[in-house]
């Protein structure tokens, strides 16, 4: 398993198979990174090269032992998956209390028991100080492994005692080219390493799902519709996409993004775009809006991301959003 067979991030697999090797490993960590990145795959990487029964060499599994494949699979025995019951979801204490009672009890396969807690920046106050006192009291056979978009999301208590593996996008080459070893054709190829941003995952997640890349050209369709339209027309859409709060959080994400791409574009800066299959619509905009009016867009977008987290009224989001887009004449 060259480089654990992750694509890139050849620094943290050095990284952390110097500690296997050299039985340093740390009792916690913690990885950061955008969404697909390769946060959980490297995780579970350091899970199995502690855990494998015939390395390749020192702090490289095999990947073919019982260990190895039980935890590339997620249901070894002495390997605990925690996280909310959805992307956006909150991560509860009882979550936690339960991890830390388990990973009180003694490896039944294993030399360590592992808690994979992911994405915990949705955490809870008190699942995060319940996780804060599991860390303060883990068994030395106990490793918590942590995922999380970045430090700052957790808190200062529990990243401190962390060893932080901050994981940073790929280049989009190096993403395409993945795209291309798994047979995927050479123009979707290059949108999915575009639109991922140089998250492995997240492209591979695209390719496999056949109406994701359907429904967002829907979703742009209609942003551009809704461009013309009257604030009659737009209430009518807030109320329809916030009936259902991830489906609002997901397209608030797509719009941040292809708002990005406009912004960028205007300012005439020397970066990829995103959405390259929509790059005559991006010219466009950028000529019609201002950048201030495209920067206050994009700060009313994240704003709006965060207060949908914590409970804010969706519609009352939705609305608010739809009322700060300019307004183009037919």
């Amino acid at each position: 398993m060259e480089n654990w067979n992750i694509v890139g991030h050849e620094w943290a697999v050095e990284l952390l198979q110097k500690q296997v090797a050299q039985g340093s490993a740390r009792h916690a960590y913690l990885f950061t990174g955008p969404p697909g990145v390769g946060k959980r795959t490297l995780a579970l990487r350091l899970a199995q090269a502690l855990s494998c029964t015939s390395p390749l060499m020192p702090g490289v599994p095999c990947g073919r032992c019982r260990n190895c494949r039980q935890i590339e699979a997620g249901n070894h025995v002495d390997l605990l998956i925690v996280q909310s019951e959805r992307v956006g979801a909150i991560l509860k204490v009882d979550a936690v209390r339960e991890a830390r009672r388990l990973l009180n009890l003694k490896p039944l396969q294993a030399s360590y028991r592992f808690a994979l807690f992911l994405r915990f920046e949705e955490a809870n106050d008190s699942a995060a100080n319940a996780l804060l006192k599991t860390l303060e009291e883990a068994p030395s056979h106990a490793i918590l492994l942590l995922t999380a978009n970045s430090p700052e999301q957790v808190l200062p208590t529990i990243a401190s005692r962390c060893e932080i593996i901050r994981l940073r996008p790929l280049p989009l080459s190096l993403v395409e080219s993945f795209l291309l070893d798994r047979g995927i054709e050479a123009e979707k190829a290059q949108l999915l390493a575009h639109l991922s941003g140089g998250c492995p995952g997240y492209a591979l997640r695209l390719a496999q799902d056949a109406q994701a890349l359907a429904k967002r050209q829907e979703h742009l369709s209609e942003l551009h519709r809704l461009l013309y339209a009257s604030h009659r027309e737009r209430f009518a859409y807030a109320e329809e996409i916030a009936k259902d709060k991830e489906t609002l959080r997901e397209l608030f994400l797509l719009w941040l993004s292809y708002w990005r791409d406009v912004f960028l574009h205007s300012l005439q800066a020397d970066l990829p775009l995103m959405h390259v299959d929509r790059r005559m619509d991006v010219e466009f905009l950028a000529g019609q809006i201002s950048s201030a009016s495209l920067q206050s867009l994009l700060r009313a977008l994240e704003r709006a991301i965060y207060r949908l987290d914590v409970g804010v009224n969706p519609r009352l989001l939705a609305e608010s959003i739809l009322l700060l887009w300019p307004h183009l004449n037919p």
